[in-house]
Order: structure tokens, then C-alpha cells, then sequence
């Protein structure tokens, strides 16, 4: 049997209320169960799941990872948004925070790249919808490969639409 999805990803952070605080009020996660100091599991607000993130609190005197620095590890996760709105949106929400770190055009996947109050790194992306692949993109793809261009939101949003929703055929069956 084949794996479909990702169930849920599970962090340990420094702080549990901060890390709470920063999921709900920066991506618009709900808290399900709340185990003061020690754990947390969240949903995004799109989700059917029980949980899509678990949060297990183990103090302040944890270091920062070093995943991809000096050790192994998981880079990033990417949660995906709707509409190019949408990530126009959390833009605002995540340079606002300062946690805004990058922002890139994968030319069928449109992310930004983002660190939470522990440095853990994640994605926000919206996905080019599947039946928007077309010849000029594939040409795209092939011109630039994996190399990111740098993401230009507005024009994305003047292509594509502001509400166009991302990802059908893609991550999302028709």
C-alpha cells in the first residue's frame, strides 16, 4: 500500500505557549488539546485531520537545531494556502512578525520561506492548479530548472488571479 499524505509533523520547541501563540495567530492553526508545559496539537483551519502539528515543550536551555548546518535533519515543512490572497496575506502577517525569511517562484509552486520563534524553518506555499500547466510553463521549467526566481506576489496575483484556487490536479485530486 502506497503512502497518500502527510498525517501530521510533530516539533519540540522551547517554549509551548509561544509556539502555540505564534501557529494560531500567524497561520490560523486551532489548538485541539493543551497540556500546559508540556504539549500541544494544533490544526490548521482547513483541515478535517485530528492534528496536523504536534508541539512537545523541552525548556529554554535547548539548543537551536543544527539540522543542515552541522547535522542531519529536516529542512523545512511546507503548509499549503488556497489562494495567491491568501499568501499575500500571511506575507504581511510574517514580515510583520519578523519571521519572514525568504520568498520564492519554484515556477509551479509560488513559497515563502519562513522561521518560527525556535528557528524552526517553514513553507507557505500556493500551487499553479494542474490544468494551468501548460507548454509555457513546462518552457519555464525547463529554462530555470530548480533554481528559484525571486517571487513577485502582486504580478503572480495579476497572472494567475487573486482567488484562483491553487493546487487542483496537484496536491488536491479533481
Amino acid at each position: 500500500m502506497a503512502i497518500t499524505r502527510l498525517n501530521h509533523a510533530v516539533l519540540y520547541v522551547r517554549n509551548l505557549e509561544r509556539t502555540q501563540e505564534f501557529y494560531e495567530n500567524v497561520l490560523g492553526f486551532r489548538t485541539i488539546i493543551f497540556m500546559p508545559s508540556q504539549a500541544a496539537f494544533l490544526q490548521a483551519s482547513g483541515s478535517t485531520n485530528d492534528h496536523d502539528l504536534g508541539v512537545f515543550q523541552i525548556g529554554d536551555q535547548a539548543g537551536p537545531s543544527q539540522a543542515g548546518r552541522s547535522t542531519v535533519g529536516l529542512y523545512h515543512l511546507a503548509w499549503e494556502v488556497d489562494t495567491l490572497a491568501e499568501l499575500a496575506r500571511i506575507r504581511g502577517v510574517l514580515q510583520d512578525r519578523g519571521a519572514l525569511v525568504g520568498a520564492s517562484d519554484h515556477v509551479t509552486t509560488k513559497a515563502l520561506y519562513a522561521q518560527d520563534p525556535d528557528g524552526i524553518e517553514f513553507e507557505v506555499s500556493w500551487l499553479l492548479p494542474a490544468d494551468l500547466i501548460d507548454d509555457g510553463i513546462r518552457d519555464r521549467l525547463a529554462t530555470h530548472g530548480i533554481r528559484p526566481q525571486p517571487l513577485d506576489i502582486p504580478a503572480e496575483i495579476q497572472r494567475y488571479g487573486a482567488q484562483t484556487l491553487g493546487g487542483l490536479g496537484v496536491s488536491i485530486p479533481l
